[in-house]
């Protein structure tokens, strides 16, 4: 049965976490987790090797490697990506990028069991990374693409509307921002909430049981913005 790791640093959080299939018994999943802003290069690297000591396992036994790709913080997803990609190039295992909003969603269902839910990053300069999802046991379907976007254009999706929405992330604490339709339709918000690589590494595998691990120089970051700048200037 696989054996994954997924490490984060998108945001003010820095976390490792290893799971371990195990047929015909309970998965193994084991994390670190820290609110540890600027120290990201320093903690990361330490956490990996605490979540494998901990299983007893070395870098060899891992099937693949996976990070939060963002969006996010640049520097973060930049410190993410090159320890996740040094680690998957080392070892020769294919590598997965897992999306934070995503994960997010995710981790809300597991720990309060929401069902829809709308993640919102603080993008800086007046703007927020958004995305809408309907969860399931097991799983995170995407109700809108992920885009970033002043928040007072953030509008629900269509379709939708007697839904029990909740807001998770950074972003809902640009509350007044939004537009009064949003605030109508939030029952609850969790703006406290970050991304972890324990959520990440159950949406890592799987995809990776689908056949999604790729090479680590395939895998890049996806910042947003800068697709965003790049279709203005067209």
């Amino acid at each position: 049965m696989p054996i994954l790791l997924a490490l984060d640093a998108s945001s003010r959080a820095c976390s490792a976490a290893l799971l371990r299939r195990r047929e015909g018994l309970d998965d193994e999943l084991l994390s670190r987790f820290a609110l540890t802003p600027r120290e990201h290069t320093r903690r990361l690297l330490p956490m990996v090797d605490e979540v494998l000591a901990e299983a007893g396992l070395s870098a060899s036994a891992l099937d693949a490697v996976a990070y939060g790709r963002g969006p996010g913080s640049f520097t973060g997803l930049r410190i993410a990506a090159g320890a996740a990609q040094g680690l998957a190039f080392g070892l020769d295992r294919p590598l997965l990028g897992v999306s934070t909003l995503q994960a997010l969603a995710l981790g809300a269902h597991r720990r309060h069991h929401y069902r829809y839910l709308v993640t919102a990053l603080d993008a800086r300069m007046g703007e927020i990374y958004v995305a809408a999802w309907q969860c399931r046991e097991g799983g995170v379907d995407a109700l809108s693409e992920e885009a970033v976007m002043p928040p007072g254009r953030l509008r629900l999706p269509l379709g939708h509307d007697d839904h029990d929405w909740v807001g998770v992330g950074s972003g809902w604490m640009l509350w007044d921002s939004m537009s009064a339709e949003v605030q109508a339709a939030l029952g609850q918000c969790l703006p406290e909430m970050e991304a972890s690589a324990e959520d990440m590494v159950l949406l890592a595998a799987e995809a990776f049981a689908e056949g999604e691990g790729r090479l680590a120089h395939e895998v890049q970051p996806v910042y947003l913005r800068n697709w965003v700048a790049w279709q203005k200037s067209r």
